[in-house]
């Protein structure tokens, strides 16, 4: 890794966390200079504002997550329902793992910073929307193949996908709300009992 590299990745490293465990509006860039130990000249001629650095951010989780706990969740080995099962326990025994190590949780980043940041800045909703609808079209894929193998009826599968997302975000929020991670292990299964009917 050259100089150059090494100081983006300090930079995103630094910011990473902060953005996660507080909030875009909430996190300066003056922070984000000392925690990754470089000045603010360096800083901007990687990241020309704090929207490009968010925007490396979200990329930078995404990636980690879909050659992560998602890859492994919807590994093509697995029956397809079971994989949704796999989604909601790594769900679950992430945000738990997060709240012992912080003492509370802290959510889904991609829904935190879509509930702050999407009415105002449209550039950075178009990028959570795209985060969005790969993990939809993985649902997608799922219950597609899980109808064609016989394991569940024949179902709209792009609004089940969709519902599905919905739901499973929704009980991070909930459970972030009460800051008690076993709010997924209790409502996550139900996930797998939506349905959108095909339209006759």
């Amino acid at each position: 890794m050259n100089i150059a590299t090494d100081t983006r990745s300090r930079i995103i490293a630094a910011a990473k966390p902060r953005f996660h465990s507080r909030s875009y509006a909430n996190v300066g860039i003056q922070e984000i200079c000392e925690g990754a130990g470089v000045q603010k000249g360096s800083f901007y001629h990687f990241f020309p504002s704090k929207r490009d650095l968010v925007l490396a951010v979200i990329d930078e989780f995404a990636d980690e997550w879909a050659h992560g706990f998602v890859a492994e969740a919807f590994d093509p080995a697995l029956p397809p329902m079971e994989r949704i099962d796999y989604l909601v326990d790594a769900a679950y025994f992430w945000q738990k793992s997060i709240k012992q190590v912080h003492g509370r949780m802290l959510g889904c980043i991609f829904g935190n910073l879509t509930l702050e940041v999407s009415t105002q800045d449209d550039i950075l909703r178009a990028k959570l929307l795209a985060i969005f609808s790969r993990a939809k079209s993985r649902f997608k894929e799922t219950l597609e193949q899980a109808a064609a193998a016989g394991a569940i009826a024949p179902l709209d599968a792009d609004r089940t996908a969709e519902a599905m997302l919905a739901y499973l975000e929704g009980v991070i929020l909930l459970a972030k709300s009460q800051n008690d991670p076993e709010v997924i292990h209790r409502l996550g299964p139900a996930i797998k009992t939506l349905r959108v009917e095909t339209a006759a």
